[in-house]
C-alpha cells in the first residue's frame, strides 16, 4: 500500500482547489451582496414611468418589470405596476387576484373608472402596488377603437391618480405587440426600458421597436425615450451571449445597464408561487441582479433625455 504525504505548507483547502469556478462564483456573489448593503439610493422628484417594451416575446419582458419594480420597492421606493398584459403574468407574479371579476386596468380604459379603484397593494411589500390585468383586456384593442382619445386614457387617468397617491415609480408592462394597449403605454410613459435576451435574434425587431418610439415622440409624447436597456438571459459561458452583449453595448452605450441578468432557475421558478424572486429567493443570482439593476436605474438622472 502506497501513502502520500500532502505537503506541509498546503492547507485542507487548498488541497480540495479552493480557487474553483464555484468558490470564484460565491466570492463575487458575496462580495456584490456586501456593495448592495452599502448602496445609498435617494428618492424625490417627479414620478418616473417606464414602459417595459419589447415586441419579440420571450425576452424577460415581464419578468424584468415585476422583479425590477420589487427590487426598487425594497430598497424604499414607492412603486406601481401597470399590468397592460391580458395574459396578466405581471399580476400573478406580485400576487394580486385578476380573476375576470375583479376591476381592472380594462374598467380604466373602458369606462373610465379611475385608477385608484382597481389599484391593489402587493402582499410582498407595503411600498409596490398593482394595477391588475384580466381577461377582459384581450378585447380592449377592439373596443378603443371606437372611443374617443383612445391613446391618451392611460395617461390622463395616471395623472389623476399621482396627484393623491404620488409614487417613485410607474412601471408599465405591455404585450408584445404595437397595439393600442402599447400606444397608450408609450403615451403615458416618459422612458422606456428596453429587456434584451442574450441570443441570436436580440436586437431581432429592435428597429421597429425604435421606429415606433420616434413615431410616438412625433404625434403623440414627445418626451418619451429610450433610457434603458437590461441584458436578460445572460449566459457568461457561451461566446455567443458575450458577442451579443458587447454588440448592444456598442450601438447603445448611454442605455444600456452594467448589471446583465443571468439565467437563473429561481427567477423562473418564482412566478409558479406568485412572487418575484425578490420575495422568493432573494439571496438567489438572479435576485441579486436584478437589485442591482434597480439600484442602477434609480441612480441614474433623466436629464439627458431625447428630443
Amino acid at each position: 500500500m502506497f501513502h502520500v504525504k500532502q505537503s506541509e505548507k498546503t492547507s485542507a483547502n487548498e488541497s480540495f482547489g479552493i480557487d474553483t469556478p464555484l468558490a470564484r462564483e460565491l466570492a463575487d456573489l458575496s462580495a456584490r451582496k456586501r456593495a448592495l448593503e452599502a448602496a445609498s439610493v435617494e428618492f424625490g422628484g417627479d414620478t418616473r414611468v417606464l414602459t417595459v417594451s419589447n415586441q419579440k416575446g420571450g425576452v424577460g419582458k415581464t419578468t424584468t418589470a415585476v422583479n425590477t419594480a420589487a427590487a426598487l420597492a425594497a430598497i424604499g421606493a414607492k412603486v406601481l405596476v401597470i399590468d397592460l398584459d391580458p395574459q396578466g403574468n405581471a399580476s400573478t407574479a406580485l400576487g394580486v387576484p385578476h380573476s375576470a371579476d375583479v376591476p381592472s386596468v380594462y374598467d380604466v380604459l373602458i369606462d373610465e373608472v379611475p385608477l385608484a379603484d382597481i389599484v391593489q397593494e402587493s402582499p410582498e411589500d407595503p411600498n409596490l402596488f398593482c394595477a391588475p390585468s384580466t381577461i377582459h383586456l384581450a378585447g380592449a384593442e377592439i373596443e378603443l377603437v371606437a372611443q374617443v382619445a383612445r391613446e391618451h386614457r392611460l395617461r390622463r387617468a395616471l395623472e389623476v391618480y399621482l396627484v393623491d397617491s404620488p409614487m417613485n415609480f410607474v412601471i408599465i408592462d405591455c404585450p408584445p405587440s404595437l397595439g393600442l394597449l402599447t400606444i397608450n403605454a408609450f403615451t403615458a410613459a416618459t422612458e422606456v426600458f428596453i429587456p434584451i435576451q442574450c441570443e441570436y435574434y436580440a436586437l431581432e425587431g429592435l428597429s421597429q421597436l425604435l421606429g415606433s418610439i420616434q413615431m410616438i415622440q412625433k404625434h403623440l409624447n414627445p418626451v418619451l425615450h429610450l433610457s434603458t436597456i437590461l441584458l436578460t438571459m445572460f449566459d457568461g459561458r457561451t461566446r455567443l451571449a458575450q458577442q451579443v452583449a458587447e454588440e448592444v453595448r456598442t450601438h447603445f452605450p448611454d442605455q444600456v445597464l452594467e448589471t446583465v441578468i443571468p439565467r437563473s432557475v429561481r427567477v423562473s421558478e418564482a412566478p409558479s408561487f406568485g412572487q418575484t424572486v425578490i420575495a422568493y429567493d432573494g439571496q438567489s443570482a438572479g435576485a441579486i441582479a436584478y437589485r442591482e439593476a434597480a439600484v442602477e436605474i434609480a441612480s441614474r438622472t433623466t436629464h439627458n433625455k431625447e428630443k
